[in-house]
């Protein structure tokens, strides 16, 4: 393979990472950040004669890293390239470049001062409750308040949401079968009951009358037998502007994990409902206190 055809591949991989981020419903900002770190690690790689073909190395890893310790990189910049190095490990895996994962996040990571972690941006209970109150209204039509409940009350990908099939849900076991990933990963999410009344008056009601409503997919457009994520993001971007509410996808799913383990739920079932391939994914994004809680204790001595 000549250099030109390399340096092509190596193009190619960052931008199907683009696309397999966009599907996973990550926030723009995320994405960017995501494949500008991966963008970065590749030209550092050619500036040391390497043309990336997508064989991620152990030695490419620990190296970029002190690289970035001895050019005087801030700790959280350099662990926010190693969680992007992470992210792209897997998505060379799902596309059959490599076999194993090289990053380890816990050898990779530099020790930071406790506590000073980043946080997730989840809502805040006034949004919460903002956003629920509205949905009930009547400007809000059912397929809407319903798209709204399962983002919150299910933690799914964007990318599932609109591949949900009725045959998927069973209104009678009150549960939801979920397909992720490559080679057809399925997982189990309960609903709730809210999520199960919501179901129920959109298949009575506005998706019966719908011209697709012969369609196997649970939720549909007008022009469309299947809903797509730039759907979605637009009735986000319609209630943003309605509530001054920031909504995108993935803002629910972190507000779904968040949620649970405040509750006290096990890391490993909140792991197993999100459909994260690792519990570690589940801890690295999860765990972290945040800044109110700790003003919270602090206030309790």
């Amino acid at each position: 393979m000549n250099d030109n055809n390399t340096e092509i591949l190596s193009e190619k991989l960052v931008s199907s990472f683009y696309e397999a981020l966009l599907e996973n419903g990550l926030a723009p900002k995320t994405i960017e950040s995501y494949v500008g770190d991966i963008r970065s690690f590749v030209e550092w790689l050619e500036s040391k004669g390497n043309i990336f073909t997508g064989k991620l190395t152990r030695f490419h890893v620990t190296a970029y890293k002190n690289f970035l310790v001895q050019n005087n990189y801030e700790i959280n910049t350099i662990n926010k390239k190693i969680n992007s190095l992470q992210s792209f490990n897997q998505f060379l895996i799902d596309e059959k470049y490599l076999t194993e994962k090289v990053v380890d996040l816990c050898r990779d990571k530099l020790k930071i001062a406790a506590g000073s972690e980043k946080e997730v941006e989840v809502f805040t209970d006034a949004e919460g409750e903002k956003l629920l109150f509205y949905i009930q209204s009547e400007e809000v039509t059912s397929r809407d308040r319903l798209i709204i409940l399962l983002l919150l009350y299910t933690g799914v990908r964007v990318s599932e949401l609109v591949n949900i099939k009725l045959k998927d849900v069973d209104l009678l076991s009150m549960n939801l079968t979920i397909s992720w990933g490559k080679g057809g990963k399925r997982r189990e999410v309960p609903l709730k009951g809210e999520a199960i009344e919501a179901i129920k008056e959109y298949l009575d009601g506005e998706r019966k009358d719908n011209k697709f409503a012969q369609s196997e997919y649970l939720i549909l457009t007008n022009r469309a037998a299947k809903m797509d994520r730039d759907a979605i993001n637009k009735i986000l971007n319609k209630l943003e502007k309605r509530l001054d509410i920031r909504l995108y996808p993935h803002k629910f799913r972190h507000a779904f994990c968040t949620t649970l383990i405040k509750k006290g739920v096990e890391l490993t079932t909140v792991a197993k409902l999100a459909g994260h391939a690792s519990i570690q994914t589940t801890a690295n994004f999860y765990i972290n206190t945040s800044s109110k809680d700790k003003r919270d204790a602090v206030e309790l001595l």
